[in-house]
């Protein structure tokens, strides 16, 4: 049976407590956490307890990190997240970005010594929901993709995220994978006993498979494009991008010295990346975002192949997913509840998913 919204937060929030987190850390982190499954994107939200778990249990996610500013000017900020969950650290760097730009127009802030941070788009949606453009970007822990026309891997997931107000209220979101599919999507498959359709994954042998585990086993996540003939090299060359803006620019440890040794972290020392624009230093308050929903109102007017399948814009199926599942439930599969309550259990976590 879906789980109610309420009731999802709750119990993400009490294992994070039973963990050891204090109180304003696990609100803002449950908060993220639910949001992510409230909105769909099921890859980053409840099914990355299991994963949390074993960062926590191998002293590589501090659960009581306070993450504090290094180094700063009116425009940019470097945050070090204290080794903790990135959910915390990069709330607060993104905070940081918001109160710059209102002030300056602009503004980046790098983050290092970070963890897994959750579904980029919510925070590039604090952002929009402020009147401003966000973006944001993570270098990732896990080494799960290989390059184009490699045979071995260099790269993960390595998210993206743009979002812009609009004068109708409802922000143009976009949140993707550099990837043909989150790596917690082929998890989701794992966890259920299902195979990973066709283009998620390869082999070791660069051949494609519909083994949802074959990653485990020394295959890969394929780029955005699925293969060289499809145009995987964009995916490719905009992981790149995403990890010289999250590692170059904030000093965490590069994902390519991960395998080899070279630095070795107490934490997982992922790097983040977040800017900010205010339209209001480019035109007169309101202009922007009554072009925006203009601009997205031509878009979604586009006639549809099938009148079945209407043109949507980014951010349209989140919305709409958040009014279904506010309304009837958030579903939970049954192999990754049986985790989640091992969890619980384990953590003296009350329960709160019947």
């Amino acid at each position: 049976m879906p789980a109610s919204y309420a009731n999802h937060r709750a119990q993400l929030k009490a294992i994070l407590l039973g963990w050891g987190m204090p109180e304003d850390n696990a609100e803002i982190s449950s908060e993220i956490l639910s949001w992510s499954d409230l909105h769909g994107v099921d890859s980053h939200g409840i099914s990355m307890i299991p994963g949390y778990d074993r960062l926590r249990r191998e002293g590589r996610a501090r659960m009581d990190a306070r993450p504090k500013v290094v180094s700063e000017t009116p425009v940019i900020a470097v945050v070090d997240g204290d080794g903790g969950l990135g959910h915390v650290p990069a709330h607060f760097a993104m905070k940081t970005a918001i109160a710059k730009a209102k002030t300056s127009g602009m503004s980046g802030v790098a983050v290092r010594n970070s963890a897994h941070f959750g579904a980029t788009g919510y925070y590039t949606l604090m952002a929009a929901k402020e009147g401003l453009i966000g973006m944001a970007c993570t270098a990732c822990a896990g080494i799960q993709v290989a390059p184009t026309f490699g045979k071995a891997a260099r790269l993960g997931t390595d998210p993206w995220s743009f979002a812009a107000p609009t004068a109708d209220g409802q922000p143009f979101l976009l949140d993707m994978a550099t990837t043909t599919v989150a790596a917690g999507r082929v998890r989701n498959k794992a966890n259920e006993g299902l195979p990973a359709p066709d283009g998620w994954v390869l082999d070791s042998e660069g051949r494609p498979s519909d083994d949802p585990e074959i990653v485990q086993k020394g295959g890969y996540l394929t780029s955005l494009g699925g293969s060289p003939e499809n145009s995987s090299y964009k995916g490719y060359g905009l992981a790149t991008m995403v990890n010289i803006l999250g590692s170059c620019l904030s000093g965490a440890t590069l994902i390519t010295e991960r395998p080899n040794g070279i630095r070795t972290a107490s934490s997982n020392d992922i790097g983040h990346f977040f800017m900010v624009i205010d339209p209001a230093a480019f035109r007169p308050a309101g202009d922007f975002e009554a072009d925006v929903s203009l601009f997205l109102g031509h878009l979604r007017s586009t006639p549809p192949v099938d009148p079945e399948r209407p043109v949507m814009v980014a951010g349209d199926p989140q919305w709409k997913l958040a009014e279904e599942r506010m309304r009837d439930g958030i579903p939970v599969g049954a192999g990754l509840l049986s985790q989640i309550r091992q969890i619980a259990q384990a953590a003296a976590a009350p329960w709160h998913l019947d």
